[in-house]
């Protein structure tokens, strides 16, 4: 498969088989992932790879609280923890939405499914290590992830090419202290997502995105559309 059709057909796969996943696949796709474009190439990131059942069982029961609180906030319309939404009002979401009830039989479904996953990577990144040049704007960071992200990215593509699937979540990052705790991780790494891992049920190929005309402009941010 070539590069720009596995850019554009590599998809969130979160249903699994199976079958596992060999060593001398996972090095061939975490190897081809550390060529990753990073700040100063300090390559601040470390990776944790759960094999290990018991482990891989309480990061999904770590999972299911955030995943509950990101439904609850997606029923109601909300974008799930916005740097500007009301916190009030999405506290007040999640409590009515558990107190409703029916949510947690679905979300245990869903934990269930995507934690069969044969390999589960915990990624973090280094504080000590990242360049976070908007570390001192008064509003919400995240120009540090840039030297974070693209590694987990190329994990992805890559395992595509081992005919492989994953998904990069975040949710864990509502927990982060008790996955710090869990994987012995020290404080100054920072969990920056889990990519999951395994051999795809299904692999999304037609992917939805949204037109170019309706988030690229020229010259300015209320300039004209560039029109793909």
């Amino acid at each position: 498969m070539d590069l720009l059709t596995t850019l554009r057909s590599t998809g969130a796969v979160r249903a699994f088989t199976d079958a596992p996943v060999d060593d001398e696949a996972l090095v061939r796709v975490l190897d081809t992932a550390r060529f990753a474009p990073n700040g100063g190439n300090r390559q601040a990131w470390h990776v944790v790879v759960c094999r290990d059942a018991d482990v891989r069982a309480e990061l999904g029961r770590l999972y299911a609280e955030p995943w509950r609180d990101y439904y609850a906030q997606t029923l109601a319309g909300m974008t799930p923890w916005s740097p500007n939404n009301a916190l009030e009002e999405e506290r007040r979401v999640i409590d009515d939405a558990i107190a409703a009830g029916g949510l947690d039989e679905f979300v245990e479904s869903q934990v269930a499914t995507m934690f069969a996953a044969p390999v589960v990577l915990p990624i973090f990144g280094d504080l000590d290590r990242l360049v976070a040049t908007d570390r001192d704007l008064d509003r919400y960071t995240m120009a540090a992830g840039a030297s974070v992200y693209p590694f987990a990215w190329n994990l992805l593509l890559a395992a595509r090419a081992e005919g492989l699937g994953g998904v990069i979540t975040t949710m864990h990052a509502r927990v982060e202290d008790d996955v710090r705790g869990l994987l012995a991780a020290p404080t100054n790494m920072a969990l920056a997502c889990v990519v999951l891992l395994g051999h795809p049920v299904h692999q999304p190929t037609r992917l939805r995105r949204r037109p170019l005309s309706e988030f690229v402009t020229v010259d300015r941010f209320d300039g004209p559309a560039l029109d793909g």
